[in-house]
């Protein structure tokens, strides 16, 4: 059997660099922060490797590996234990993560340089992808949400990085409460498997649950709605998604960190690890079906006029996301993750390209500031038409054609409300390719606008403005775009399923397959509209920051962050208002009242004179001999 006894370092090694960047990053020079940051996670990253390699080369039975750490408590029964475990989804998870985090952090030793707080910012950084790891790897669910919490908590510290913006402030805490929503569906879930079912530990509900609950009975049901309550807040999908674009407010590693590797693909995995509960669950799992090709569009649309670069790519993420629920809706369970890998490479990749150029302008956000930057930073511009490429399905990328196409095609299967699912889908194509293409022809073409161009980094011989080091993360990410669709490419390009079959020991499979030519007409419709959006872009592009009313309520999202303050926000803050002196507060004031009194009487006492002050100690003597004597 595969001994893989020191997986708990995978998690542990990005936790220990935290912990020290944490403790001592005060005293550390910038060079041993970046080490200690950047290199924990390095490490990771073998560690992951070495495992993934030994899991693969000698697969255990059964196709997991659990590697017991402790029991966290014992009560009544109940035991829920720190374990880890190592199954294909797990693996790939792993990868993901310690690969990207790796390269986004060597990426941030050189983008944060110069700015306060730098230690503290890979103490963050590491924390997050050590919170990650635990919630992929955690065998039991109590663990899991250990992680899942974990991740919560840093998406905080890290947005909110640059504090002493009160506007950072805002959307770090705007983040925190909007997640902490789902978060508090997903506990509920959870409570009702534990009193259900006895236990939180995965293996050992996937088969209770089977055993004891009927497809489409009101507790399977209602577990899964309390869990896809908690996948929506952490994955940003309607209605919990608006969060996702305020977070743009912290550095661009960050941005890329969270919508890559980290937090938003949270809840993608959740579904895809209980998927057990939800298969129990159908319509739930129309559901989120549903919520997927809603954030497919609403976000898309939002996309469409946003003026801030990294809004965009934020809205791309959200509906990129909805792509992975639709996935998950129609029971494509591989074809979700699928998309969940190359989605990590190619949107990683736009995120560090648009921090290129955001430093390349001086930290300029606004593109209709930029322009012709595809002279000033060459390099940036190729690897980001490469990101742009994937994001869009076309060639010569694989990464998100073969993933996306993979999900259409499965929802075709699916017939009924699924050919309805792969029609609104397809529609996503053409808006994420207008959006995407908007982005590339404002920011890389025509001529430079704005006082950035001036007074921005110098670009550098290479091209970049930002050297080699924040330039091999781009090159890296670059090439996975190009070869990683041959992970599972279409039949139509003669490709074998590789990574669906390795997911198939842990996932269920997808159903019967549709005729290759069937397949064939699917893919070249959603290709003929990937190439239609450029055009379009083009065109969207030379008419420049729209003024009207349509472009304003898309800007905004689509109004879900007026409607939530006016229907919880206000109403709260008016109620509290009202309540503010209320009887809890009149106690508290009556406490701080008395203490304020006692402290005036005796205050006389304290009046610098010894004589007052051996007086008395002298009669609270008396007073204890003459207690003393009495009693």
């Amino acid at each position: 059997m595969t001994d893989v006894s020191w997986l708990w370092l995978v998690p542990a090694l990005p936790l220990l660099g935290s912990l020290l960047l944490g403790v001592f990053g005060r005293r550390m020079s910038i060079g041993l922060a970046a080490v200690t940051g950047t290199g924990s996670v390095g490490l990771s990253m073998v560690a992951a490797a070495a495992a993934v390699y030994s899991f693969w080369m000698s697969p255990p039975a059964g196709g997991s590996i659990t590697v017991p750490l402790w029991d966290w408590v014992k009560v009544a029964g109940f035991t829920p234990n720190v374990s880890l475990v190592l199954d294909a989804l797990s693996a790939v998870m792993i990868l993901v993560v310690t690969v990207i985090g790796f390269l986004i952090h060597l990426y941030s030793t050189r983008f944060m340089a110069g700015e306060d707080g730098y230690s503290r910012f890979f103490a963050y950084m590491n924390l997050f992808v050590g919170s990650m790891l635990i919630l992929v790897l955690g065998g039991n669910l109590l663990f899991v949400y250990l992680g899942w919490e974990g991740v919560g908590l840093c998406s905080y510290l890290l947005i909110g990085f640059w504090y002493s913006d009160p506007e950072n402030g805002r959307s770090a805490r705007k983040a925190f409460i909007v997640t902490r929503i789902g978060d508090v569906s997903l506990a509920v879930g959870l409570f009702l498997l534990a009193t259900n079912l006895g236990s939180l530990d995965i293996q050992v509900i996937a088969g209770k649950a089977s055993a004891a609950w009927a497809p489409g009975s009101v507790l399977p049901v209602a577990t899964a709605a309390l869990l896809l309550g908690g996948a929506v807040g952490k994955s940003a999908q309607i209605p919990l998604h608006t969060w996702l674009p305020d977070a743009m407010a912290g550095p661009s590693p960050v941005s890329a960190l969270i919508h890559a590797a980290t937090m938003v693909t949270a809840g993608v995995y959740l579904i895809a690890r209980t998927h057990v509960i939800f298969t129990l669950a159908p319509a739930v799992m129309t559901v989120v079906a549903v919520i997927g090709v809603a954030g497919v569009l609403v976000a898309g649309l939002s996309a469409l006029t946003q003026t801030n670069i990294k809004r965009v790519l934020a809205y791309s993420t959200m509906s990129q996301l909805g792509y992975m629920f639709l996935a998950l809706g129609v029971g494509a369970w591989s074809g979700a993750i699928f998309h969940l890998v190359m989605h990590a490479f190619f949107k990683s990749l736009l995120f560090l390209g648009a921090g290129v150029v955001i430093l390349a302008m001086n930290h300029e956000h606004n593109i209709f500031a930029m322009g012709g930057l595809a002279k000033k930073t060459p390099f940036a511009f190729w690897t980001f038409l490469v990101g742009a490429l994937a994001l869009t399905a076309l060639p010569p990328t694989t990464a998100g054609f073969a993933s996306k196409e993979l999900i259409l095609s499965r929802a075709w299967e699916a017939g009924g409300v699924g050919k309805v699912l792969w029609a609104l889908g397809l529609a996503g194509v053409f808006i994420t390719s207008v959006y995407t293409f908007r982005l590339l022809f404002v920011v890389f073409g025509g001529k430079p606008h704005g006082d950035a161009h001036a007074h921005g980094h110098a670009a550098g011989k290479n091209g970049m403005g930002t050297g080699v080091v924040m330039g091999i993360p781009l090159a890296i990410l670059a090439v996975l775009c190009v070869v990683g669709g041959f992970l599972d490419l279409p039949r139509t390009l003669g490709g074998s399923p590789f990574l669906t079959k390795f997911l198939e020991t842990t996932l269920p499979a997808s159903g019967p397959e549709t005729p290759l030519s069937t397949d064939a007409i699917l893919e070249f419709v959603s290709e003929a509209l990937s190439l239609l959006g450029i055009p379009v872009g083009w065109l969207l592009a030379r008419r420049g920051a729209s003024k009207s009313a349509l472009s304003s309520f898309l800007t905004g999202g689509m109004g879900f962050d007026w409607v939530y303050d006016r229907a919880f926000v206000r109403p709260f803050v008016s109620l509290w208002e009202v309540n503010r002196r209320d009887v809890a507060d009149r106690i508290s004031d009556g406490v701080g009242g008395l203490s304020m009194l006692l402290s005036r009487v005796f205050r006389w006492t304290q009046n610098g004179r010894v004589r007052w002050y051996a007086a008395g100690v002298a009669l609270g003597a008396v007073l204890v001999i003459a207690a003393a004597v009495m009693l």
